[in-house]
């Protein structure tokens, strides 16, 4: 999203101009290369009036001073700025194609909690807007930031139509949460029966039987009547209808049902037509980004994406992505779980970081692509396997390796290849429904080699004439050797210190001299990493035998499995066929 700032010519002054911003106005501040005043400060209101100020304040420099840089700095707050972003490019434009070299215009916007910082840093605790406009200006003169690059139109417009999506879908969640809190007083049992209060054939029950009294008096052919009730609930909701403990009743509180199924029902209409929307805006973008070829990633999935990615040169590697909308697990170590029982000290649940539109998307993609997509659905089983009782983990696991494909397209501009679906995939325990699909990896030719894919660090392929016959599985191998006997072939069991799991020693990768115990490593975790700035290596034992040996991830497993005599991957499984 950024480039580097070119330095202005010689002969050329730079300005440093401040820019506080506000919903109705904005305060700025001119500042020379000597941190001087090159003019009067101007506070100026959001209209072209305003605009028109604060162009005359620039070319009275420009007649005072001679050809002029203006290094602009924003300190933004919210979407105040969007406008006079646009007019400052448009200025910048204008110049170079007229008045230049008189007159050049570098805009920057940047992070607030760094323009906080960094006032604070110069004045304290002062906070106004000249304090605000004069800190910007200092730093766009000392600090020389990178310049940003003004978004598209089509761009701009699909951001605000997501933003108007996510404030319709968080409605939309209060409502239900107080629909649940109604039926809590008024019919408490139907939480027994039904999980999901927003199913359309639960909200037209409620609008025709809003209470349990009502609920009561009502016979199977009643229920029969509304439209994909599962004819398994009907005796269920009866049955429960005429025991209830419900403590409201009575007309008005019928009515408040109805009332509040009538709000979740229209913001639910809101909700269509804003992706809908949404989705048409993304289509009017001048380059698709064909993220909706992505299988289990529709078309407006792909557009909430496109609108809080923003710019994917933002993002150097996935895991950022990743980290940006906060699809990772966070370890919860306290409290106690809902039988009173003190919570393990290793459990993980999904960090709440990251956009919560994105996310409630991104996690109905994932539940999409476990059943279509070969790549997602083979990291799924394999997950599922690992952990059975938490098939949740598994669709984290999912959105992740989502987002890593989202990270590949957009960086490459080009479509999913489906094509590279060609391998057996494992089947997902207690999954019995699931269709028979192919998992990623390179289409098999004659003669074929067998081959397992999946995303590092699970396993890789190489294409090395020593081993090109050899299927490695990185999780088998990694569950057969166990670091401290990796430790111990490498002769570092005696320098390990410490109690417990947790043990520290010289790093055996950069080769630390003996007092430097910068070498941590987990022994029941089995993973390592080195606090060592100029090392910083980490992982398991495969990349641990990498890292000392000097190999590529693929041939270090292979020399793993000679020096301990291990299986390379798992016993291929035959079914006995009947008939």
């Amino acid at each position: 999203m950024d480039h580097l700032q070119m330095p202005s010519p010689p002969s050329v002054r730079r300005c440093g101009v401040g820019i506080d911003t506000s919903r109705y106005g904005h305060y700025a501040a001119f500042l020379r290369d000597d941190l001087q005043p090159a003019a009067d400060e101007l506070q100026f209101a959001e209209s072209a009036e305003g605009y028109s100020q604060f162009r005359q304040r620039l070319d009275r420099i420009v007649e005072h001073d001679g050809p002029v840089h203006f290094v602009v700095r924003l300190d933004a707050a919210g979407q105040y700025a969007d406008n006079l972003l646009s007019f400052l490019h448009a200025l910048n434009q204008t110049a170079a194609t007229v008045r230049a070299p008189a007159f050049a215009v570098t805009v920057s916007c940047g992070d607030p909690n760094r323009n906080k910082n960094y006032r604070a840093a110069l004045f304290g605790p002062q906070k106004s807007d000249p304090v605000e406009a004069r800190a910007a200006a200092r730093f766009a003169l000392s600090e020389q930031p990178t310049a940003d690059r003004l978004l598209s139109l089509e761009l701009r417009v699909l951001r605000e139509v997501a933003s108007r999506l996510q404030a319709v879908v968080r409605q939309r969640t209060r409502l239900i949460n107080q629909l649940h809190h109604l039926m809590a007083l008024t019919f408490p049992e139907l939480a027994l029966v039904i999980h999901d209060l927003a199913a359309g054939w639960v909200l037209e029950l409620l609008h025709r039987y809003p209470t349990a009294p009502r609920l009561a008096q009502a016979t199977d052919d009643d229920l029969a009547a509304i439209p994909h009730l599962p004819a398994k609930h009907r005796t269920k909701l009866l049955d429960q209808a005429r025991g209830s403990v419900g403590s409201i009743a009575g007309a008005t509180a019928e009515e408040l049902v109805r009332e509040q199924v009538r709000q979740i029902r229209d913001v639910g209409a809101r909700q269509n037509r804003l992706e809908n929307l949404l989705v048409s805006a993304w289509r009017d973008l001048p380059t698709p980004n064909h993220l909706d070829t992505i299988p289990g990633i529709g078309a407006v999935t792909a557009a909430i994406l496109t609108a809080f990615i923003l710019d994917i040169d933002r993002f150097k590697a996935p895991g950022q992505l990743v980290a940006y909308f906060g699809v990772m697990p966070v370890e919860v170590a306290s409290g106690v779980d809902r039988e009173g029982r003190p919570r393990s000290p290793r459990r993980y649940v999904m960090s709440r970081r990251g956009n919560d539109l994105v996310r409630r998307y991104l996690w109905m993609a994932a539940l999409s692509a476990i059943r279509c997509n070969p790549p997602v659905r083979a990291l799924y089983a394999r997950v599922v396997a690992k952990h059975p009782q938490h098939k949740a983990v598994a669709v984290g696991h999912a959105m992740r390796k989502l987002l890593h494909l989202v990270f590949a397209i957009c960086k490459t501009g080009r479509p999913f290849e489906a094509a590279h679906s060609t391998q057996d995939e494992p089947t997902i325990a207690g999954d019995a429904t699931a269709p028979e699909v192919r998992a990623a990896g390179p289409k098999p030719v004659e003669p074929a080699r067998t081959e397992v894919t999946a995303t590092r660090p699970d396993s890789v392929t190489d294409s090395s004439a020593s081993s090109e016959g050899l299927a490695v599985d990185f999780i088998h191998v990694k569950r057969q050797l166990p670091i401290a006997r990796v430790l111990d072939h490498l002769g570092l069991s005696a320098s390990l210190k410490g109690i417990g799991d947790q043990r520290r020693c010289p790093c055996p990768i950069h080769r630390g001299d003996a007092r430097s115990r910068t070498f941590s490593v987990n022994l029941d975790a089995n993973a390592y990493q080195c606090f060592y700035a100029q090392c910083g290596s980490k992982g398991d034992v495969i990349d641990l035998w990498a890292g000392v040996r000097g190999m590529s991830l693929r041939a270090a497993a292979i020399d793993l499995v000679h020096t301990f005599g291990l299986e390379p991957s798992p016993p291929r499984r035959t079914e006995k066929r009947n008939g």
